[in-house]
């Protein structure tokens, strides 16, 4: 009888490099405020670095899904990791050679490399689990370990900027590049000398046969990618322009505070999205995807408005500072873009069938409103401040509802799908 393969240690590496992903993402997110700072840019330009961090999945979306189709999850995850230790490698050097032109290169380079990440992940450790409750459990575990390294990020960063963000260099962030840079090396190693199984290697004399339809054949699906746009570009936005937003001085628009605080805020929000996948979770199985998803759209919504018409006056001390209380409400948004992600999937995938594995490739493309959508929002705070920026936020939410509401409904039944 063959020996039954222990997949514990790659298991681990997968949960490393789920860390991983959000990890490096929300760093070049935090990053805009050293850039903005050291480099002298606009609000606009300090989320270049998060834009080709994001614009990456809508180059690498689709040919990624094709790379793990044809060459499997060892190769992928191989070339992922290698990939990412190079992006982060050319941010390291960023700051020492002190070239934002080279940072915004690392960014885009660590994008391809989260991209291929995003790809493997879910369904290798779906793989190692050994499909069935097992692995839907890994990959539960592993979106938790991700809001983690989505936590700890601004966090952080804003200990190793400290109180003070006039001097603060990209050069400051390389204990946690480094640290990044060594996860992926390990990982390397560990997958290459790990026996992987690959069911889903396409057979060579596979028949090949082209079919009539695809995912865009159905309306849901279309307007459901559109909505992916629009989730991961609120969800980047809402912490990236108030990390800016904090960390400005009084005379520049901003509250004057320091980057330690406002690390701190932005970390809540992100562990507040760990909480809301835990409750979602759990009531996952008694409320619908589309009831999960309008109700917590029109919470974003209302917390916004609240963020956008409270007075800057009204504040609460904290840490021996007059924080804005409306900054809290920006924080607490991170429960409602909690659950949004999986409830689209679910909407925008139902009743597709043979398509969803076609229909996960565009999803990741579609990722790429997580840089776009930030890049407006502080092109507009540029130009009208940084709490009338949340105005885009709020119409982004706007489409989410709708499409929770109407735009979920699939009009396109009679389209086989076996």
């Amino acid at each position: 009888m063959e020996k039954k393969q222990n997949y514990t240690i790659p298991i681990i590496v997968m949960f490393l490099l789920f860390f991983m992903i959000a990890f490096v993402t929300n760093f070049a997110g935090s990053m805009g405020v050293i850039v903005k700072n050291q480099f002298g840019t606009s609000n606009a330009v300090a989320q270049l670095g998060t834009l080709a961090n994001f614009i990456a999945y809508a180059c690498m979306g689709i040919p990624a899904g094709i790379i793990l189709r044809r060459k499997g999850y060892k190769f992928t995850s191989l070339l992922a990791v290698t990939v990412g230790l190079v992006g982060v490698g050319v941010q390291f050097l960023s700051g020492y050679v002190e070239s934002f032109a080279v940072y915004v290169a690392g960014a885009l380079v660590a994008g391809f490399s989260m991209c291929l990440l995003n790809i493997v992940v879910n369904p290798m450790l779906n793989t190692l689990g050994g499909g069935g409750n097992r692995g839907n459990q890994l990959i539960q575990w592993g979106g938790t370990i991700n809001s983690t390294g989505a936590t700890l990020a601004p966090i952080l960063l804003g200990y190793l900027i400290g109180g003070s963000i006039k001097n603060a260099a990209v050069s400051d962030a390389a204990p946690a590049m480094i640290i990044a840079m060594a996860i992926f090396a390990v990982a390397f190693v560990v997958i290459m000398l790990t026996r992987i199984p690959e069911p889903h290697l396409e057979a060579k004399a596979a028949v090949k046969q082209k079919d009539a339809h695809s995912p865009l054949s159905f309306r849901h699906f279309v307007l459901g990618a559109i909505a992916i746009f629009f989730y991961v570009g609120v969800e980047v936005g809402i912490p990236n322009t108030a990390n800016l937003y904090m960390t400005t001085a009084t005379d520049g628009g901003g509250l004057g505070l320091g980057a330690d605080l406002a690390g701190w805020f932005i970390g809540a929000y992100w562990f507040l999205m760990l909480c809301g996948r835990f409750i979602g979770g759990l009531l996952g199985a008694k409320v619908s995807s589309r009831a999960m998803l309008s109700t917590t759209a029109m919470i974003a919504i209302a917390f916004l408005l609240c963020l956008i018409l409270i007075p800057t006056s009204v504040t609460v001390h904290l840490h021996g500072a007059d924080v804005p209380l409306k900054i809290a409400f920006a924080t607490l948004c991170g429960l409602c873009t909690s659950v949004m992600w999986g409830a689209v999937f679910n909407l925008s995938t139902e009743g597709l069938g043979k398509y969803t594995p076609m229909a996960s490739g565009i999803f990741m493309t579609l990722v790429c409103g997580g840089g776009i959508m930030p890049f407006v929002q502080n092109l507009i705070a540029d130009g009208v401040g940084y709490v009338g920026s949340y105005w885009i936020v709020i119409a982004g939410f706007a489409y989410i509802l709708f499409y929770a509401l109407v735009g979920s409904k699939n009009v396109n039944p009679d389209i086989p799908v076996e």
